[in-house]
């Protein structure tokens, strides 16, 4: 499809599937409540959507 050629052969995983995850030698941290797939680094501000309390923003 026109515009997406840059992800041909790539894959994309959620962090909380994964025995753990790496960005730049970063162990990651998976967004919070199973749903979403964020990945959360020393980098990333929250808050986090997912978490107790969290539904309806």
């Amino acid at each position: 499809m026109a515009g997406y050629e840059e992800l041909a052969d790539r894959v994309a995983v959620y962090p909380g599937k994964m025995d753990y995850c790496d960005v730049d030698g970063e162990r990651v941290r998976p967004q919070a409540g199973g749903f979403y797939g964020g990945w959360i680094t020393h980098r990333v501000a929250g808050p986090f959507k997912g978490g107790p309390g969290t539904m309806g923003w």
